[in-house]
């Protein structure tokens, strides 16, 4: 208990240090910074900002009231971690359902790492640390390692030694964000395993794909069914047992069809029925393309 205590005031002890502008410490080599740098300190709640770079968005509700429950009972066993960015300013690195459960309890400190971290190498460790997780979806761990490509610079197989992950592992998770933006959300909310989006991917044409989702949700097929499914489409070239009767397109609607891609910058998808109605589908890639998409909408209004 003793020594339980000391460690305790040591990090009241530290946290203080950290509120002083004169010994403030932003890097490795400052006074001080090997008593804080892999130290747990006690860390005022309000003084640590969400971290911009997590990639998960959002947060089960009732998990989060369970965890408060234990914190309340228990206290936060595993201490989060930040990275100092101010005078008694810090950013999520690592942690956030613990911070976010800690804030419903009501604490006014948390225990904390810190790290001293640029931003480049606070996005890395925020998603590999996510990629470890077991609760992610398919959908944002594909989006994690997308980012970790992208806006770390590495390669497939750079990333595969960093997360410790298979080539062809990373490989599959990145194909699933080929899917229809309304399949990837169907994954994220659990309608759909991966399994089911690997098979789906097989299918370039995103209106065929929402066709054989629908299918799946209706009949809930399994992964097995899902992949015949697929199959029996690439091989007849339709999604449904019966062969879909074919339909003239008109002229007009082929240049209008053009017109449309060339105009949103995405290959436009135009489906049309017995009597002449129709559906115009305009794929995104991202919350970015997708802003960009509506900007183009809202200027024409």
């Amino acid at each position: 208990m003793a020594k339980a205590t000391k460690k305790q005031a040591l990090g009241r002890g530290l946290s203080a240090l950290l509120k002083d502008p004169e010994k403030d410490i932003t890097s490795a080599s400052d006074k001080n910074a090997d008593k804080v740098v892999g130290n747990i300190i006690e860390l005022e709640i309000d003084a640590i900002e969400v971290n911009p770079f997590q990639p998960r968005t959002t947060f089960n509700e009732e998990a989060l009231q369970e965890l408060a429950t234990s914190i309340r009972e228990l206290g936060i066993i595993q201490p989060i971690t930040v990275r100092k960015t101010g005078v008694n300013q810090f950013q999520l690195i690592s942690g956030e359902r613990r911070f976010r459960a800690s804030k419903l309890v009501g604490l006014k400190t948390v225990p904390a790492y810190v790290r001293l971290a640029n931003d480049q190498e606070s996005l890395e460790m925020a998603l590999v640390e996510n990629i470890q997780r077991h609760d992610l979806d398919p959908i944002e761990v594909a989006l994690s390692y997308q980012r970790l490509i992208e806006e770390i610079k590495l390669t497939q197989g750079q990333l595969s030694e960093r997360v410790g992950k298979k080539r062809s592992t990373i490989a599959n998770y990145l194909r699933l964000l080929k899917l229809d933006p309304m399949i990837q959300t169907g994954m994220k909310d659990g309608f759909l395993s991966m399994g089911h989006g690997r098979a789906l991917v097989n299918i370039d044409d995103l209106s065929d794909q929402l066709d054989i989702y629908e299918q799946i949700l209706t009949k809930k097929l399994s992964v097995r069914a899902t992949e015949k499914l697929v199959q029996d489409y690439k091989n007849s070239g339709s999604t449904s047992p019966q062969e879909k009767e074919t339909l003239e397109i008109p002229k007009h609607i082929k240049t209008g069809k053009k017109d449309f891609s060339d105009y949103f910058g995405a290959k436009i998808d135009i489906k049309i029925g017995k009597k002449g109605n129709g559906k115009i589908t305009i794929p995104f890639s991202s919350e970015e393309d997708f802003n960009r998409i509506k900007k183009l909408i809202n200027s024409e209004k």
